[in-house]
């Protein structure tokens, strides 16, 4: 009998693993996630009550202080290019403004970059390292898009020690799942309000953060603040939408009284005033030039993406002490763009027509520069 009882627990015990294995299969034995959410009473949540659904600050009809009209892409002496804007590195001297901030800044391509503070802390934006998402990197190359080359991602002990991880929003080329397996629980992950329902589970320590909400890792404060976007990752368009589900949000980082900005895909809009006036001349700022245009939808994709000559206005409102641009490159999708390089094109030549006062730094992909 005895035998009989043993035979019959180990049977159970088989079926117990068995299943176990079975739903592990099917759930990959993901661990959930932690889930946090920062809004107080300071903070900022741009939703409609009766839809549920995030709306940008300052809607409506766009005026635009600035707009170049024509001869936008003129070839510039320090831009090599083996085509006309194309496949370009950056080779002009330049010179460093005399800050102190202890921000060091690399990157790394399209949005992505890599901040270390003078104390330690390093923090990684929107890391996206290859292509989209499957298989909606299949469905865009059918489409008619392309590849993009790799950005300059970083070596496995530069991610090894990477603090927080910050996402502006959940469109496919700011936002990666495959990249965060490789991230891994370590780091925290900051995201906007809505979004943690987009991570793979795994046991990720997920943030949401509202506008003017703030966080801190150990002495580096860091601010989500306003952008002026919108919000949708869908598989079959039309077929199920998901438009404005989730928020979209900037970031802002603080130590020892110096400011860095990363201004996350935005339009031109009064919250870079807004933000000047709340954590007042910002030190770096790191401005989105590119995506802006589209040749059946120009004004559609200006609307929630700036021109070079509206990063300009926006960065001297923001009183930046040096702006760093991004989204043109050998990395990028040149998507709404005319080239790889078209954008940086035009922010040389409106930087000079504009005379504009902000200093300019520019990197070409996998550059650092230490401010």
């Amino acid at each position: 009998m005895a035998a009989l009882a043993l035979f019959k627990t180990d049977l159970i015990m088989k079926h117990i693993t068995l299943i176990i294995f079975i739903s592990c299969f099917l759930s990959a034995c993901s661990t959930p996630n932690q889930v946090q959410k920062i809004a107080d009473k300071n903070s900022v949540i741009a939703v409609n009550n009766q839809t549920g659904r995030y709306h940008n600050l300052y809607q409506g009809k766009k005026i635009y202080p600035t707009t170049c009209e024509q001869n936008c892409y003129p070839p510039h002496p320090n831009l090599i290019c083996e085509t006309p804007s194309s496949n370009c590195q950056y080779q002009g001297k330049q010179i460093k403004p005399p800050l102190n901030t202890g921000y060091t800044v690399r990157w790394l391509g399209h949005a992505s970059f890599v901040v270390s503070t003078r104390n330690g802390q390093n923090v990684l934006f929107d890391p996206v390292s290859e292509q989209f998402d499957s298989p909606v990197d299949l469905g865009f190359k059918l489409a008619g898009g392309f590849y993009r080359k790799p950005g300059a991602w970083p070596n496995k002990q530069t991610l090894e020690n990477i603090n927080a991880v910050m996402y502006s929003h959940i469109h496919y080329d700011h936002f990666n799942k495959a990249d965060i397996k490789k991230l891994g629980n370590q780091p925290r992950y900051l995201a906007p309000l809505g979004m943690a329902d987009n991570f793979p589970t795994g046991g990720f320590n997920i943030t949401e953060m509202a506008w003017y909400a703030k966080t801190s890792i150990e002495d580096l404060t860091i601010h989500a603040v306003p952008a002026h976007h919108f919000s949708n990752r869908v598989l079959i368009p039309y077929i199920y939408e998901d438009d404005n589900k989730d928020s979209w949000n900037g970031w802002l980082l603080e130590q020892n009284g110096s400011t860095l900005f990363f201004a996350g895909d935005t339009g031109y809009s009064k919250h870079f005033k807004d933000i000047q006036q709340k954590y007042g001349d910002i030190d770096l700022c790191l401005m989105p030039i590119a995506s802006y245009y589209h040749k059946t939808n120009a004004k559609g994709y200006r609307y929630v993406h700036t021109t070079p000559e509206d990063a300009l206005n926006a960065a001297t409102e923001l009183n930046c002490k040096v702006m760093i641009p991004w989204g043109y490159g050998n990395s990028s999708w040149q998507m709404g763009d005319h080239s790889s390089h078209s954008a940086l094109s035009r922010l040389l030549h409106m930087y000079k027509q504009m005379n504009a006062p902000i200093p300019l730094y520019i990197l070409n992909e996998g550059e650092t520069i230490k401010l």
